[in-house]
């Protein structure tokens, strides 16, 4: 045997031994545990960001037992009914929704959407993580919709009238305006009361019907109007702050009941971290998407601008 093929046979056996030892250490260290999360925003909201604190910490609080895989930008399920969808089936673990989102299979949770209900972000925050998250949780639970509410993140700020081609300078300026909502009726009805026409529209859609004219205002946070590049149409915004942009979280219900005890609180723990880096990447993040709705030609509305 000559010496090139002796190297060949021994280069192969390395090859061999080398993804036998893979094989066994991946099987060594697979986790009992996976918990699938998934998002319609990007890696780069505020909602990647709480998942990737929730993932770290509960990987390394289990020692390996759980695996949290994170989905973005659609990649598991591209709507909320198919998302609520697949919790409710145990193909999803962990996913949110918005107030009025959620307002399609769980009504009461629009009333965390009430307009100029809270005066500013510390008031906001503790209705969010008092009592009534619990009695909401619970009544999910009797309702039996196979869903666990964990808990509330913030998810852009607050909401703000952003138009076209006229400031809001008061609420007549909305009078006949064509104002994006979600089809929450809380949302459409402030829209109305206002004097404007709500028009539902699907977020994926709304960069082009700004651009097309078939809305010429949306109710958006300052972050999300950057993040999607909607500042490109809208041209003025006023920071009325009409409600806080709550995100709550659901996890699959089934899944939860086979999770054991010690990971459950693990999960919850995660959760903590997750609502804090969230939270204070939206509040980090503001002024700098002020500042880049300005440059883009954008008026500003507020003395916070």
């Amino acid at each position: 045997m000559d010496n090139k093929r002796k190297l060949l046979l021994a280069i192969y056996a390395l090859i061999v031994m080398g993804c036998g030892f893979g094989l066994y250490n991946a099987s060594y260290s697979k986790a009992q545990f996976t918990i699938k999360a998934a998002i319609q925003a990007s890696s780069l909201d505020e909602d990647y960001i709480g998942l990737m604190a929730f993932k770290q910490h509960v990987e390394a609080a289990s020692e390996g037992r759980v695996e949290v895989q994170v989905f973005a930008s659609g990649q598991f399920c591209s709507s909320v009914p198919e998302c609520v969808g697949n919790l409710q089936k145990g193909v999803l673990e962990m996913f949110p929704t918005t107030a009025g989102g959620t307002g399609n299979f769980f009504a009461p949770a629009q009333v965390l959407d009430l307009p100029y209900a809270f005066s500013g972000n510390a008031q906001a925050e503790c209705v969010m993580q008092g009592p009534i998250l619990d009695k909401m949780r619970d009544q999910v639970l009797l309702d039996g919709l196979n869903l666990r509410l964990i808990g509330v993140t913030n998810t852009g700020g607050w909401r703000n009238f952003a138009t076209t081609d006229k400031q809001i300078r008061s609420p007549a300026d909305l009078v006949g305006q064509k104002i994006r909502t979600t089809p929450a009726k809380v949302q459409q009805e402030l829209a109305k009361q206002l004097g404007a026409n709500p028009t539902p529209i699907s977020w994926a859609e709304l960069y082009t019907a700004l651009a097309t004219g078939v809305v010429e205002g949306s109710k958006n946070g300052i972050q999300d109007i950057i993040g999607a590049k909607l500042e490109e149409h809208l041209d003025y915004i006023v920071l009325d702050g009409h409600s806080y942009m709550a995100a709550l979280w659901w996890f699959s219900e089934p899944q939860w009941q086979a999770l054991p005890e010690d990971i459950q609180r693990i999960v919850e723990q995660g959760f903590a971290k997750q609502r804090i880096a969230a939270r204070d990447h939206v509040i980090n993040g503001e002024a700098a998407s002020y500042k880049l709705f300005e440059q883009a030609g954008g008026h500003c509305l507020s003395a916070h601008c």
